[in-house]
């Protein structure tokens, strides 16, 4: 690996750290950009081809994942839920919810499985992960790609 693609890697990890920290706070590709030091429009297509998704849609995911968690260990409204992950309207969370998991938040959570509920948390995370968007062209949810 070159200097130039080790660098550019290193200012990748960067943004995609600060999505991770503070993925509830209101984050724009802008701003990811210029942590990357990169243009809007380079930096969203580096991203993509380093990490296989936009950073958009990362941020979605990481938020998703947390209202996965929240929805499976907690009996806070949804709204709330909806709000605390980093979201400031419940129609797109909603939305975003089912395009990445294929349910609702509210039947995520009647279906949550207590056989897993002893399980560590960073094993569940881990099987439960949202794979990507759902009916990708070329990816089975069930089989990959």
């Amino acid at each position: 690996m070159s200097a130039a693609e080790e660098d550019r890697n290193r200012r990748l990890l960067r943004a995609r750290d600060l999505v991770d920290r503070r993925s509830t706070d209101p984050l724009d590709v802008d701003a990811l950009a210029a942590v990357a030091l990169m243009a809007r429009s380079h930096f969203i297509r580096e991203f993509r081809a380093t990490f296989g998704e936009t950073p958009h849609r990362y941020l979605q995911r990481r938020r998703i994942e947390r209202a996965m968690t929240l929805l499976r260990t907690t009996d806070t409204p949804v709204t709330d839920i909806c709000m605390a992950v980093g979201f400031s309207s419940l129609g797109t969370f909603s939305r975003t919810f089912r395009d990445v998991v294929g349910t609702s938040p509210s039947a995520f959570r009647r279906e949550a499985d207590p056989a897993t509920g002893f399980v560590p948390t960073a094993f569940r995370m881990r099987w439960t992960r949202p794979v990507g968007e759902r009916g990708a062209k070329g990816v089975r949810p069930d089989r990959g790609p």
